[in-house]
């Protein structure tokens, strides 16, 4: 490793000789020798700067590759329905019906946002409902009611703040110092409920759980998804949290996965899942799953949890540590997932389950075989506005 001199132009460094000893620098250009020495001659504080923006480092087993062009897709499950007429999009659905309303959303708060009425305000309550039930009952999470604005503090230890500051929603408060958020994932206020704390080994693994609405500005995705639910900036999303010691992580992680893509099984409906690459992964990520659900109208599948492993990135950033057997302080392993995204859930049912003539049926057993079903009427829904009582709340039980 070089030596870098102390003198440069009759200056005398402030930088320790021994502090001057140079590893290969992650970050392009960085690898001169002048980009070195000025790096190692900035003050703490802009270097600390710079280190913030630096991404997890993925596992040695991730894909390599730029783009999702390089995922790897693991498995498929579920049969893709084979309709003999041409599905309508979950737009088409709930505008027909009477029952999705995004020029009232437009008018009252912008674009990007919508009215649910009727059946589907129940439907997204018990979609919500249900996959709660089933992470605390069946996956031992443990239901969290958390609050929706997070602190600058919390935004930067999950790895929000700086580099994505632009895609959040600030709320202005007189005092400029004492920044806080509208939570763009319950990730934030969930994984920072241990920042600054030590736990004993013995309180491992934490597994917490919450259904939240999630605000987002959507930086970057202008011209995107434009049209329907997909792509909102303030939506309904369960989200799984763990805490683990990190030799642990992987482990979780496949537990995790399976938790979440088994609301996709209880609903049946079809769903792969997907390996990212390394430029596809979230910045604190250092292995992600996504589990992509199919969508009849757009004959693809899209996101619908995506579930990762940020391995002792987050903790670092939180100064969250444990004890483990022997006693040695270390830090903490954080993993986080959707458990699924509501909205995106319920487009999958309206997609999936539609008839010919609008209507969409809906099960109250997790098997179709099972007589049980209600099938939701377009002719009702439009005469009475979503009157038809229980029925949106019996299929979203799954």
């Amino acid at each position: 490793m070089p030596i870098l001199p102390l003198k440069d132009s009759g200056s005398q460094s402030s930088v320790p000789r021994e502090s001057q000893k140079v590893d290969k620098f992650p970050y392009p250009d960085a690898n001169s020798w002048s980009a070195q020495r000025m790096i190692l001659c900035v003050p703490g504080q802009i270097l600390n700067k710079i280190l913030y923006f630096l991404p997890n480092i993925a596992l040695d087993d991730v894909p390599i590759g730029s783009d999702e062009k390089f995922n790897k897709e693991l498995r498929k499950v579920g049969k893709i329905p084979n309709f003999k007429f041409k599905p309508k999009s979950h737009y088409e659905i709930g505008k027909n019906l009477n029952l999705m309303d995004f020029d009232v959303a437009a008018k009252t708060s912008g674009a990007r946002f919508v009215f649910l009425k009727g059946n589907l305000a129940k439907l997204e309550r018990a979609i919500s409902d249900f996959m709660l039930d089933t992470h605390t009952k069946k996956f031992d999470y443990l239901e969290i009611s958390p609050p929706l604005i997070a602190s600058s503090d919390a935004m930067f230890g999950t790895g929000q703040l700086p580099k994505f500051e632009n895609d959040q929603f600030e709320i202005k408060f007189d005092d400029e110092k004492n920044r806080k958020f509208l939570i763009p994932t319950a990730e934030v206020i969930l994984t920072n409920m241990i920042r600054e704390k030590q736990l004993l080994y013995e309180e491992l693994p934490l597994r917490f759980v919450a259904s939240t609405a999630c605000f987002r500005k959507e930086a970057g995705s202008y011209g995107k998804d434009t049209k329907g639910m997909i792509r909102q900036h303030q939506f309904y999303k369960v989200e799984l949290v763990s805490l683990v010691e990190p030799q642990k992580c992987e482990e979780e992680l496949d537990r995790m996965t399976k938790c979440a893509s088994g609301i996709l099984d209880k609903l049946k409906l079809p769903y792969r899942i997907v390996e990212l690459c390394t430029g596809d992964m979230g910045f604190s990520a250092q292995k992600t799953y996504d589990i992509e659900v199919w969508v009849p109208s757009e004959k693809k599948y899209r996101e619908i949890s995506s579930c990762s492993t940020c391995g002792t990135f987050q903790a670092r950033r939180m100064k969250a540590k444990y004890k483990n057997s022997k006693n040695e302080k270390n830090l903490l392993g954080t993993l986080n997932g959707s458990g699924l995204a509501i909205g995106r859930t319920m487009i999958a049912i309206l997609e999936n389950y539609q008839d010919k003539d609008g209507s969409c049926l809906l099960y109250t057993s997790p098997s179709p075989r099972d007589k049980r079903h209600y099938r939701m009427p377009s002719s009702a829904w439009k005469k009475k506005g979503g009157g038809g009582g229980g029925g949106g709340g019996g299929g979203g039980g799954g």
